[in-house]
Parts: C-alpha cells; structure tokens; sequence
C-alpha cells in the first residue's frame, strides 16, 4: 500500500513538473498563451453567424482561450477545434448544463448552449476537470 502511494505521489509530481516546463502552469501568472489576467476580455473568439453567436476553442492540452465574453439571450455554438487531440481535453463537459461531449481528435466539434441570462458564467472543464474554461455572458 505504502509503495503505492509513493507511485502515485512521484507520478501527479512528474505530472505537475512537466505542466510547469511546458508552460501550462505557471505560478503566479497567467498560463502561456492565455490572454493576461488584465486583458482577458480582448480575445477575439466570438463571432456571429446566422442568428447564433460562436466561440471558437482550440482543445488541445487544456483550453485556449480560457476565457470569453459573449452576448447574453442569444442562442451560442461552442466550436470545438482539435488538431492531434489525444488527452483529457478531448472529452468536454459543461456540469452545469449537463453536457458531455468526445471530441474528435482532429476536427471540429460544435456543441449548441442555449441562449444565457446576463451574468451568467458557464465553466467547462475536461474529463478529468484538470483544464478549464469560462465564458461569460453580458
């Protein structure tokens, strides 16, 4: 049992490490490739189309953009986009909406939302809720 645990503790370290140098994580800091903590509202991944609003996510390694502003009462499209796709980030879910979607590993996948009150945030995390995103509605 003893050796088990010390499995389990080297691995999750190896893993966080690894995170680390691969700038996933970062301490103290906004995540490489995320839009600073002060800007975040400036990510350009909405977009309208026909009556329905679409963010664009890129699934890969965890979520990117992290987090989106959208327009409230408007029917949404998540667009899943995946590029060789082969971890956690490939099953997305939104809890709270009760949606949980595979996700192709290269592709595109468009999940529907319906239209969100203003202040509404929906979180949407991987399979393993180790990745995350936010979007949310004004």
């Amino acid at each position: 049992m003893k050796e088990i645990f010390i499995s389990v503790v080297v691995a999750v370290s190896l893993m966080l490490i690894g995170m680390f140098f691969a700038g996933r994580l970062s301490i103290g800091g906004a995540a490489q490739g995320d839009a600073d903590s002060g800007n975040q509202a400036s990510v350009q991944n909405v977009s309208m189309v026909d009556g329905k609003q679409i963010i664009e996510v890129t699934a890969r390694g965890g979520y990117s953009p992290r987090f989106s502003v959208a327009k409230a009462g408007v029917p949404t499209v998540i667009r899943m986009k995946t590029e060789g796709t082969f971890d956690c980030s490939s099953i997305f879910t939104l809890p709270s909406l009760g949606i949980r979607e595979a996700l192709p590993s290269s592709g595109v996948k468009d999940i529907d939302i319906p239209a969100q009150v203003s202040g509404t945030t929906l979180t949407g995390t991987c399979a393993m809720g180790m990745y995350s995103l936010q979007v949310q509605f004004q």
